[in-house]
């Protein structure tokens, strides 16, 4: 029985620190907006702000 609770505690403290994983986004690879929008040839950098929602 000793087994079984050390496997079965095991299991519950994997669980518990896989589901703490924290992934962050960078959907512009780092650059600034200006420099994204040179390379996509786009008018407008604001598109590319990290606060702009429209």
């Amino acid at each position: 029985m000793k087994v079984y609770k050390k496997i079965g505690i095991a299991i519950i403290i994997g669980l518990l620190f896989s589901s703490c994983v924290a992934v962050k986004s960078n959907g512009n690879k780092g650059l600034p907006p200006g420099q994204v929008k040179k390379a996509t040839g786009n008018k407008s950098a604001r598109n590319y702000a990290p606060g702009h929602n429209k």
